[in-house]
């Protein structure tokens, strides 16, 4: 396993749409691990591959108890909204006030090709949200609604 750099909203590969994985294999697992051992030494939430620089479909979200790694993943039902502050790994010390849906349903594929659907609320369906953005080259900057200002980020 391995610490990936991770990329800053200036870089281009940020902003395009990412393709489909076709081979489970040595390569993406490798991919899955890297991921998870950089999204723990940044202490993020979740992590997407074009983040790292790899222009694949693929997302890790922490859910607290593990690493939910997704693979291919669509966004198959939202209900409810939110609004809070969002950050990214890629948009290093800003915060923006962002709207999002509160509960949230993906349906994904494992590191060995296996679909299955993985839902949640509140903070993971914010998660979801951000990372799937990521691989179709949205940054939360564009859909957010402002940056937050120091003074609101010191309520938090």
């Amino acid at each position: 396993m391995g610490i990936r750099k991770i990329l800053t909203d200036k870089d281009p590969a940020l902003h395009k749409v990412c393709k489909p994985v076709e081979a489970f294999d040595k390569k993406l697992h490798k991919l899955l691990d890297d991921m998870a051992q950089t999204l723990e030494e940044a202490n993020g939430v979740g992590l997407a591959a074009p983040q790292v620089g790899i222009l694949r479909r693929v997302v890790i979200v922490d859910i607290g108890e593990e690493i939910l790694e997704l693979v291919n993943p669509t966004l198959v039902e939202t209900s409810g909204e939110q609004t809070g502050a969002e950050g990214c790994l890629s948009v290093p010390g800003k915060y923006g006030l962002v709207t999002r849906p509160n509960k949230a349903k993906v349906r994904a594929q494992d590191r060995d090709g296996n679909w299955f659907e993985a839902e949640g609320e509140e903070l993971i369906a914010r998660c979801f949200c951000h990372e799937l953005d990521h691989l179709d080259g949205i940054l939360y900057t564009q859909v957010m609604d402002r940056f937050l200002t120091e003074e609101e980020l010191e309520e938090l």
